[in-house]
């Protein structure tokens, strides 16, 4: 899919197409077909490399510059399911005429610059509306970490309640998604610091323009990164130690229930025991005694008894 937005002077965003291209568009690619990477390429003369850079769901952030083009590749955070977190790269490329967007899917970050939201951004400001993505990114990553802290509350409690399979397979499903997310947290973080050295490089100063208030917007960006990093450290290391906390009471439940099984085994040992005794076909005590079945059960019943006393003060139940 391939769309291409410019916006007016008014605010509203003018829909344009590869035919009535505009200086100062959005060209906005998701999934995009081998034909619309050959004629974006070709009319924005960006490399073809730069196009495909985010069509790899396993690449890392970072920045790659080239003559007449800059290429920023993030990993924007998205939730494949109710509890699934993943990230995505998304490519932004900036030439001194365009600012071109690939993605793999529509995410919601993206899906934040629209018609609605149109007077908070404008195309023509090729750095300021990076700047934007960023910060729109960075507010997501902290978005999705605060959804992962309260999903992993309930899974305590519930946890506490009762140890049940289910819980520990979603506390795992979080675990994953925070690893995904630090990881790309910190090659976010290198991109960030790359692009506070290269703003000032002259050779991108055509492509990339720095006013006071972006300075601004890169630091907040910076900032809001940063604690979104912080936080993903902080709730990895509790997610982790409490799947530790909670597999130790898993198995000391389970030592529990076996030292349990194994008092009882030890208790119905000794009447199994002296019934076989006095089950053998020879000469027995109380064997023509018409009472005798009376006193080898009370006898079995005694010994398990005392048996049980014992096990119970060594606290064996």
């Amino acid at each position: 899919m391939l769309k291409i937005y410019k916006s007016l002077e008014s605010g509203p965003l003018k829909e344009l197409n590869l035919k009535t291209l505009e200086k100062g568009a959005w060209i906005n690619i998701v999934s995009p077909t081998p034909y619309e990477l050959k004629v974006v390429s070709n009319l924005t003369e960006v490399e073809p490399d730069f196009l495909r850079s985010a069509l790899d769901d396993e690449e890392r952030s970072h920045i790659d510059v080239e003559d007449n083009s800059i290429m920023v590749l993030t990993n924007l955070p998205i939730t494949r399911a109710p509890e699934a977190y993943d990230t995505l790269p998304l490519a932004i490329i900036l030439t001194s005429e365009y600012i071109i967007t690939v993605c793999l899917e529509d995410t919601h970050v993206i899906s934040e610059f629209n018609q609605h939201t149109s007077s908070t951004f404008r195309t023509f400001k090729k750095t300021r509306f990076l700047l934007q993505i960023l910060y729109k990114s960075a507010t997501y990553y902290l978005r999705y970490l605060r959804q992962i802290d309260k999903l992993s509350d309930e899974i305590e409690i519930k946890l506490r309640e009762s140890l049940q399979n289910r819980e520990i397979l979603r506390l795992l499903e979080l675990q994953k998604g925070l690893t995904y997310f630090n990881a790309s947290l910190r090659s976010n973080a290198a991109v960030l610091d790359k692009l506070m050295r290269i703003r000032l490089n002259h050779s991108v100063q055509g492509i990339i323009k720095v006013y006071e208030e972006d300075e601004d917007l890169l630091e907040d960006v910076i900032i809001e990164n940063k604690q979104a990093r912080e936080m993903g450290d902080m709730y990895s290391t509790i997610l982790s130690r409490m799947a530790d906390t909670f597999s130790s009471i898993m198995s000391n439940n389970l030592n529990l229930v076996m030292r349990f099984l194994t008092a009882v085994t030890i208790i119905l040992a000794i009447p199994t025991a002296i019934s076989g005794f006095f089950g053998m076909n020879v000469a027995i005590p109380f064997a023509d005694n018409p009472l005798g079945f009376l006193y080898v059960s009370i006898l079995a019943i005694f010994l398990a008894g005392c048996c049980a006393i014992f096990l119970w003060r060594r606290n064996m139940f």
